[in-house]
This record gives C-alpha cells, sequence and structure tokens, in this order.
C-alpha cells in the first residue's frame, strides 16, 4: 500500500486559463531548432556540418568531456544553420524537417541486463532524460545511484497532468519502468494523493509514494526529501513519468520519439487545452493560430521555470509544457496605496484577500525593482525543506562553498526556489543564483 505525504507549505498562484482534458494534433511543420543550453552539464562538439542529412535519432553534437552522451536530432531532414554566439559558443542548431519522418532503427527487444539499457539510451540520446541529483545536470553514466525518482504528479501552474500524457501509451510506459528498474536498486514513482489512473496506482516494480498539497508538493526534490533524503556523496537519478513512456517507446519500437501531449495554457491561448507536439519544433504557426493577439510572453515551460522563446520560438527539446500569459507593461496607478480588489498579493496589502478563491489574469510585471537582499521570513511559508532557505541563499549569494554544503545545497535545484522568487521582497534572481552555485560546486568536487 502506498505512504502519503502531506506537504504543508506552499502555494498555489491562481492563475486564469487552465487547459481542458482535450487533446489535439499539430502539424509539425518543417524548422525545428535544438539549444545546447537546455542540457546542463553538456559541453557541445559538433558531430555533423551544415547541409548534413540525418535522421531522427542521429547525433547532432556530444558531450566533449564525455563522448558517450550524445545529443541526437528530433527530426530527420537537413541540417539548416549553426548558429554561433560570442567566442563561436554554440547557441542552436537549426533543422529542415522532412515531410514524413525517417527514424534511425536502434532494435527492438526489452533489456535484461544495466549495460544494455545504457548503451540503448546513449546512443539513442534518451540518456539526456535523466537528470541527476545533486547538481541538477544531465545524469553521469559511471554513477551508482542508489535510487531512481519518477515525477507522476503536476502542481506547477497548468503543469501538464501525467494520466492525460500517458492515455493510451501504458504498454511503453510500463517497459520504459522495467527498462529503468535494471539502472537502480530502487525505483520510487510519485504520484498525486488523488490520483486514480490504473496505469500510475498499479505500477510494477516500483515503489509508490503519494502527495497531497500545495505547490511544490509536485517537485522531485519534495519527494527525495521525504523519501529518501540525499546525503553528501549520495547520487539518485530523476525522470518525468511521461519520459518514462519515451524509452518503453524505444526498446518496443527501436525508435526515439519526441512527441509529448503536453498543456497549453494561460490567459494568452484562444482554447487553453493539450496538444501533441514534438521538442524542438518551430512554434510560430502555433501561436498565430492558437495564442490571442496582444502583448504576450510565449513561455517554454511553466510560468516559474520556463523560458521565454517569443511568438516565433521553439518548443524546447525536454519541454512538458507551454504557457502564455500577459507581458507586464508600464505602471500602475499610485501602485500599492489603492485598495486592489482586482490584485493578487501572497500578503494581505490589498483587500482582495477577501475572496480567497478568485482567479486573477496575472502579468509578468516585477511590481517593483531590485532591492537590498534582506531577511523577511517569506520565503519559510513556501519553502518546505527542512533548510533555512535565507541563510542557504546568503551563502550562494556569498558563494561560500563551505556554508553552503552545511546548509544544504545538495537537497535543492534551481525550481525549488521559484516560489521564493515570485514572493521576493528583494526582486533577487533566485533561480538563476542556485545554478551558477551548483555548478561552481559541480566543478570545485569533481
Amino acid at each position: 500500500m502506498s505512504k502519503t505525504h502531506t506537504i504543508r507549505k506552499g502555494l498555489n498562484l491562481p492563475l486564469v486559463g487552465a487547459p481542458s482534458a482535450q487533446v489535439e494534433d499539430f502539424p509539425l511543420g518543417t524548422s525545428f531548432a535544438v539549444y545546447p543550453d537546455e542540457f546542463v552539464g553538456v559541453t557541445p562538439k559538433l558531430a555533423l556540418n551544415e547541409g548534413d542529412v540525418v535522421k531522427a535519432g542521429q547525433c547532432l553534437f556530444y558531450d566533449k568531456k564525455d563522448p558517450r552522451i550524445q545529443i541526437t536530432s528530433p527530426v530527420s531532414g537537413t541540417l539548416q544553420a549553426i548558429v554561433r554566439g560570442e567566442k563561436r559558443r554554440l547557441v542552436a542548431i537549426r533543422l529542415t524537417a522532412d515531410a514524413v519522418t525517417s527514424y534511425h532503427d536502434f532494435g527492438t527487444g526489452l533489456p535484461t541486463t544495466a549495460e544494455e539499457v545504457k548503451t540503448k539510451l546513449l546512443a539513442s540520446g534518451a540518456w539526456t532524460l535523466l537528470e541527476m541529483r545533486p547538481y541538477a545536470r544531465v545524469a553521469n553514466p559511471d554513477d551508482a545511484p542508489k535510487a531512481i525518482f519518477i515525477n507522476g504528479m503536476a502542481t506547477a501552474p497548468f503543469a501538464t497532468e501525467p494520466a492525460v500524457a500517458l492515455a493510451g501509451r501504458e504498454t511503453a510506459f510500463t517497459a520504459g519502468l522495467k527498462a529503468l528498474n535494471l539502472l537502480a536498486p530502487k525505483t520510487i514513482l510519485s504520484i498525486h494523493a488523488n490520483e486514480h489512473a490504473p496505469m500510475l496506482v498499479q505500477a510494477e516494480g516500483v515503489e509508490i509514494h503519494r502527495f497531497a498539497g500545495k505547490h511544490p508538493a509536485g517537485n522531485t526534490s519534495v519527494h527525495i526529501a521525504q523519501v529518501s533524503p540525499l546525503n553528501k556523496g549520495e547520487v539518485v537519478w530523476t525522470i518525468s513519468a511521461a519520459d518514462v513512456a519515451i524509452i518503453g517507446d524505444l526498446f518496443l519500437k527501436g525508435t526515439y520519439c519526441l512527441d509529448r501531449v503536453m498543456s497549453v495554457a494561460g490567459s494568452g491561448i484562444q482554447t487553453p487545452q493539450y496538444y501533441r507536439l514534438r521538442g524542438g519544433m518551430s512554434l510560430e504557426a502555433f501561436f498565430s493560430s492558437k495564442a490571442k493577439t496582444g502583448a504576450y510572453r510565449y513561455i517554454s515551460g511553466s510560468v516559474l521555470t520556463g523560458q521565454s522563446i517569443g511568438a516565433q520560438g521553439y518548443l524546447g527539446v525536454n519541454a512538458q509544457q507551454i504557457t502564455v500569459i500577459p507581458e507586464g507593461q508600464g505602471t500602475d496607478f499610485l501602485g500599492w496605496v489603492l485598495p486592489g480588489f482586482g490584485k493578487y498579493s501572497v500578503s494581505r496589502t490589498f483587500f482582495s484577500f477577501l475572496t480567497p478563491g478568485k482567479k486573477y489574469d496575472l502579468s509578468t510585471k516585477l511590481n517593483g525593482e531590485e532591492r537590498a537582499f534582506v531577511v523577511t521570513g517569506q520565503y519559510d511559508t513556501v519553502f518546505p525543506f527542512d533548510i533555512y532557505p535565507n541563510q542557504l541563499l546568503k551563502a550562494v549569494w556569498a558563494k561560500d562553498l563551505e556554508k553552503m554544503e552545511e546548509l544544504g545545497i545538495y537537497e535543492v535545484v534551481p525550481e525549488d526556489f521559484a516560489l521564493c522568487e515570485v514572493i521576493c521582497t528583494s526582486k533577487q534572481p533566485l533561480q538563476g543564483m542556485v545554478r551558477e552555485a551548483l555548478d561552481i560546486l559541480h566543478t570545485e568536487m569533481n
């Protein structure tokens, strides 16, 4: 019987524009792009040149430090352009897709050993679906994780519901679980306390844990802290439930396909719902037909942790959702001096606290400028870890590595500070600070 963990601290942002459960296909188009920065920890080295023809699943670039880790093409077609930035840093690889996708054949059949699993995941590029903790970067194939955590729940704003994303893919999900079970002594599946989907609640070969509470109850770091906390020197690997099905299809069909059913939501979408899309595809045609006209921010991911891509941008290769919300512009007359019946506030600054069930069309406006990094105690209300967030962030800001270790930096990743960033009085870029600190620590420790 699964155990239920109740998370007491957190915050659900009351946003308008939640998606319906309807699922619709959308044409993939012919323009795709892959951004190396999406793969944290990978130092890219090109495997192809402009004009080369590729199949879906064929290597585009690999990690200079570990050539076994490859990033492969999401489509078949022609490598159109290699985009570079300062000092010739690789920024993006753009592809022109064929009308019908041709896939590289990696062979079919379920594996029987961990080495078989690693070999196929590395060759196909599916290895990059696994993230290691600590450091929140692409998993190291040489590590021996004490467990693999599969996230089968969603609490972030408009997050894709795993039961919807996995509908019709039960066989692939089961096959993916069997493959992952060979990589670690224990596999843990986290699901919502109210989850009823048979493929999740009856999953075999895994230890099931249920979680209840406000966001970030759905964050993998919260699950690790509750089930099997990380000690120094220990490693766990994490993956989303939807990506487990992608791995399952790799073994069952022999192809690496990045098609996902994902939530497309926010007040900037005409009809918020689910769409079947492919990682790396251009969203220009999609936004022109599905998004409203006006000043909006187009986000590959959630409002808390996603990347702003613009109306002509590309979907992240590993993105799980799309969000479109109003772009914050100008200033409000008299600001917080007015009663603010139509404004949202976590504190009781405005009288809107009298209508707790109301939804708001929140924009990207900061409602203030960057200020001194002061201790307010706000973070503690939305940070459900046995960690002092203010003190840890002060150590991160000062780049005090020993202090960071003492205060629990190995237990958290940037997304765990997303809500702290939302309510931050000082308007500090907390997620960016934590990302930089983790990168420094990884360099020092390795």
